[in-house]
């Protein structure tokens, strides 16, 4: 094929390609910042009051902890998840980092916690599932961690 042939054959492909591509509004360059602006402030303010909010839950956790003179494993690993959540809102705010990744992690936490607080009392076919989806975000995890970033 000459290279005319495929210049024309890609300028076809990429004329099919904008005809489908609905038309975008016309919006100013300033209403684009301002717009923009005005939604990364409110995204940088809700990330601060949930990062108040997580530090204020873990401090009353901490309490409660002192007061009952025990630490118990489910203790531990809702501090875990605290730490969890402040560590995505620091990955959020900052921009470093995989986002998707941290929900992934509170959410093997959160299993684990689940399974540990049922204990002895839960379905032995309830532990293998929620044992498999520990697994199932763990490869889950793995692929987004290892996925080329652009």
């Amino acid at each position: 094929m000459r290279e005319s042939e495929s210049d024309n054959g890609s300028k076809r492909h990429s004329d099919k390609a904008a005809a489908k591509r609905p038309e975008a509004p016309n919006i100013s360059d300033r209403e684009r910042v301002v717009v923009v602006g005005g939604f990364n402030v409110i995204q940088k303010l809700l990330l601060i009051v949930t990062g108040l909010l997580t530090l204020g839950a873990a401090g009353a956790e901490i309490l409660v902890v002192y007061e009952r003179g025990v630490i118990e494993l489910a203790d531990i690993l809702l501090l875990f998840l605290y730490t969890e959540v402040v560590a995505m809102v620091i990955v959020s705010y900052t921009g470093q980092g995989s986002v998707f990744v941290y929900p992934i992690f509170i959410a093997m936490t959160a299993l684990a916690r689940l399974i540990v607080l049922q204990g002895k009392d839960m379905d032995p076919q309830n532990i293998l599932f929620e044992a498999a989806a520990i697994v199932l975000l763990a490869i889950a995890a793995m692929i987004i961690l290892r996925l080329p970033r652009h």
